[in-house]
């Protein structure tokens, strides 16, 4: 330690990623990317592919796991790595299935000092144990990066509708996030001390996927962000392949929980994906009995977001998240999903998502 009381910073934490582990242009190569230390002293690492093209081109990462329990992204990413499913051509792809290496090895979203790694962006050499391996991934890994893609789920207990958050007051961003192909797509710079709203600060233009829930590996998530990262690439010219353009967007800045009034036991009536009208059920509650309690309707017009997992509630718990849209948008929306093909991915998607829920229609209780 310095005099000053300041922890020095190792000198591997300094260098550019890609030129420390000389990876040349054609090549790929994963390493271990030291992180932080154990109780031991013991090196905690993580492990983090790195493709290259053959040309010059923008470096673009991949990370998932940064909340330990939100696996979709790891085997999205995994995915990419086993079945080499993308076929570089230029720039540079840095892989990251796991950042939260402490949380994944023990099924938690959160750190063992208990703080939330996506909260503590940037981060310090000299703050908490979060605190600090969050400076150590990001002064190795965003600060080499143009563009970043961050894959998150929803929290325990929940499920979400595939929806893409960025700065859309950034145009490069903007871009980058259009070019990804979700039909929801959500204007936001992000919480304070999360991974995308550091990076996008240090000029890595990150967007994050929410899909899906914890502890899983949804094959049609994985389906659905392959499609997204394959048409950023595609936008970046990294890949020489086709976008694959959506026939709708909506994009809005106004989201809401709908909250339960009270407890009790719901039967769902919406699921992730739906389209609602202001007044219509999305559940009802009753008592363990049976008992009716009180009907949940939509405020307003809007699209289910995501929703709760658990049927059981006590007052003020998280039911359904709404997104709402201008005015004539979802109109545009329901006649785009009107035209889709019945075996489509967004119907498929919202078949799978559906199994975490017993939806019925409310006339049926």
């Amino acid at each position: 330690m310095n005099l000053d009381g300041a922890v020095p910073v190792p000198a591997w934490q300094t260098h550019n990623l890609v030129l420390a582990h000389d990876v040349k242009p054609g090549e790929s190569r994963t390493v271990q990317l030291t992180i932080s230390k154990s109780y031991a002293g013991a090196d905690i690492r993580i492990p983090v592919s790195i493709w290259r093209g053959e040309q010059t081109g923008p470096t673009v990462v991949l990370t998932a796991a940064i909340h330990g329990d939100e696996i979709n992204g790891t085997g999205i990413i995994r995915q990419i790595l086993t079945d080499r499913v993308l076929d570089l051509k230029r720039g540079t792809l840095i892989l990251v299935p796991v950042v939260n290496m402490f949380g994944f090895e023990r099924h938690t979203r959160y750190m063992p000092d208990r703080r939330d790694l996506n909260r503590c962006f940037p981060g310090s050499y000299n703050g908490s144990l979060a605190s600090r391996m969050a400076r150590s991934f990001f002064d190795q890994v965003a600060r080499n990066a143009d563009y970043g893609i961050d894959l998150h789920t929803a929290a325990v207990r929940r499920t979400n509708f595939p929806n893409v958050r960025a700065d859309l007051s950034d145009p490069k961003l903007a871009e980058f996030a259009r070019a990804f192909g979700s039909e929801l797509l959500i204007d936001g710079r992000g919480p304070k001390g999360s991974f995308r709203n550091a990076a996008c600060r240090a000029g890595c233009a990150t967007l994050i996927l929410e899909a899906g829930e914890v502890w899983k590996v949804e094959q049609t998530i994985v389906e659905y962000a392959l499609r997204g990262i394959r048409n950023c690439l595609a936008f970046l010219e990294m890949i020489d392949d086709e976008m694959r353009p959506l026939p709708y967007c909506i994009i809005t800045d106004s989201t809401k929980w709908i909250r339960a009034r009270e407890g009790g036991f719901l039967t769902f009536h919406a699921a992730p994906g739906d389209i609602v009208a202001k007044g219509d059920p999305i559940a009802t509650n009753t008592s363990l009995t049976g008992d009716k309690r009180n009907l949940v309707r939509a405020p307003r017009d809007g699209i289910v977001l995501g929703m709760t997992t658990l049927p059981a509630v006590s007052p003020g718990s998280p039911i359904c998240h709404l997104a709402y849209a201008k005015k004539g948008e979802l109109r545009k929306h329901e006649r785009a999903v009107g035209r889709l093909d019945d075996d489509s991915l967004y119907g498929r998607i919202k078949d799978d998502l559906a199994v975490s829920l017993m939806v019925r229609h409310p006339d049926s209780n």
